[in-house]
């Protein structure tokens, strides 16, 4: 007997703990499904719907943004909402169209705060003519008649039957096509909206007002960096401004926003194509003020503007980056050939090259000395007459504090140079095969002054210089220059032998 009881007593404990299993199972259905059955719950044919609150712009109390270089862009939106006890739907209007919904979070500033959200929907669809009828097909609508001597309005009530390729109503006693009159629809389907709007359902709240900031990740705002340079007439000093020029083209406006900017390389597992964007800038004094304050961000440099700003939906606005004056410039002529001049023989080569002009600039001293983003800079200079004239531009990469900064303006005008190929022999071995080539560049200054030339020669394989007419700089391994001086209106003549094992 007492095993048996021992046994009673076993299966009855088992079943307790099976009983208590499925309790807790069907506690946490309870807690997960809950809020959605009671969101809309039919009980007996009944509906009970739980009422949509809205919130809109003027319950925002901050919006904040950090746009990144790839077409991408951090906004947090830090809104008062009034909430009832428990479960609540909101729909949080005037979010960004181009909105990542699978990005958004929800967060409660409060620390004593219980809310949590239990499902999100991003309604995209926007309250046109279009849509709203595409949301009536089958349905009823009224059409409104006007007569047109007496004004007096009759109303009839047609079904839509379809909208592609045109409206199809059928009336009582007929089935016409177009529009005969004007709609009239009863109300706005839950799911058309006329902003961006995500759709939230909250659970845990206390009655009152409650801080929320969403957070989310969109498209369609970008930045660039842009630089307005105007050169002295001496070619050797430089002011420089920095803009920078912010796009947004999300679908939104975002009023007195505390903006952000990140420069660097933001890895994405699926980018964005970026929106070439380019604006012509206005050349500027350079001022001492500083609205943009720069510091580190992990790898990257984040950019704080000093006062909000109001980015209108399809604008474009610049604002000053920095600004500095009385730049120590050098100027550079840069003439560059390529490997295939080396691997065979050429009866006639290129004629008349032209130099590139580059100025160059270190990025130290008042008003620089910050990482400078990637951008487009733009240099300027004045003529006899005083009048601004354009040079040039060109794009450069992030540059850090202390380094070069290098602009290519374009290509000389007075400057040019002749290469001539002047011997190619092929000297193989049974075991390697080495050609050896000679060169003869020929250089004209029709300038008032004389220049320095930077010839550069990449030569591919395992070579060796064999003889040159002045002496060379190995660069790299595969690159070898020389600074030819060209006095004013004369030339200078460049000529070397080089072996290479192949």
């Amino acid at each position: 007997m007492q095993y048996a009881d021992s046994a009673v007593f076993q299966n009855q404990a088992n079943n307790n703990t099976k009983n208590q299993r499925g309790t807790s199972v069907l506690k946490t259905l309870c807690r997960t499904l809950l809020p959605l059955m009671l969101a809309t719950a039919s009980v007996k044919g009944f509906t009970m719907r739980i009422e949509e609150k809205t919130t809109q712009l003027q319950d925002q109390q901050q919006v904040s943004i950090t746009i990144y270089n790839e077409n991408l862009a951090l906004v947090r939106d830090l809104r008062h909402v009034p909430l009832e006890k428990g479960i609540n739907k909101l729909a949080w209007r005037n979010v960004s169209a181009q909105i990542r919904p699978e990005t958004a979070l929800l967060r409660t500033p409060e620390k004593t705060s219980s809310i949590r959200m239990v499902e999100q929907n991003f309604d995209f669809d926007l309250l046109t003519p279009e849509k709203l009828l595409d949301k009536y097909l089958g349905r009823s609508v009224n059409v409104i008649y006007v007569n047109p001597a007496t004004g007096a309005e009759t109303v009839e009530a047609a079904t839509v039957l379809s909208i592609s390729g045109g409206v199809v109503l059928k009336f009582k006693d007929r089935i016409e096509t177009g529009t005969p009159g004007r709609i009239a629809f009863p109300d706005v389907p839950g799911s058309l909206h006329d902003h961006p709007t995500l759709s939230l359902v909250l659970d845990g709240a206390t009655p009152g007002k409650h801080e929320l900031e969403l957070s989310y990740l969109t498209s369609g705002l970008s930045w660039q960096a842009d630089y307005v340079a105007r050169l002295d007439a001496n070619d050797s000093r430089l002011d420089l401004s920095g803009l920078v020029t912010l796009a947004n083209h999300s679908g939104i406006t975002y009023p007195d926003a505390h903006l952000q900017l990140v420069s660097g390389e933001v890895n994405q597992v699926t980018p964005e194509p970026p929106q070439a964007r380019k604006m012509m800038a206005v050349v500027a004094d350079a001022a001492e003020y500083q609205p943009v304050r720069e510091e580190s961000l992990s790898e990257y440099h984040l950019y704080s503007l000093s006062t909000p700003t109001t980015l209108a939906e399809n604008q474009s606005k610049q604002i000053t980056l920095m600004s500095a004056t009385d730049i120590p410039v050098s100027q550079e002529f840069l003439l560059r050939g390529t490997n295939a001049y080396y691997f065979s023989r050429y009866s006639n080569l290129d004629d008349k090259l032209k130099p590139v002009v580059l100025i160059q600039f270190k990025n130290e001293g008042e008003g620089l000395g910050v990482p400078l983003p990637k951008g487009t800079i733009r240099v300027y200079q004045n003529d006899s007459r005083d009048n601004l004239q354009f040079l040039g531009e060109d794009r450069i990469d992030h540059t850090a504090k202390n380094e070069e900064v290098r602009v290519k303006l374009g290509k000389a005008t007075d400057i040019t140079a002749m290469r001539t190929q002047t011997d190619f022999q092929q000297l193989d071995t049974p075991s390697r095969r080495f050609t050896e080539t000679a060169h003869q560049i020929e250089i004209h200054n029709a300038r008032h002054e004389a220049v320095t030339i930077r010839v550069q020669e990449p030569i591919p394989g395992d070579w060796m210089m064999i003889s040159e007419s002045q002496p060379h700089t190995k660069s790299s391994a595969n690159l070898v220059e020389w600074l030819v001086k060209v006095p004013t209106h004369q030339k200078t003549i460049l000529s070397y032998r080089v072996r290479i094992k192949h």
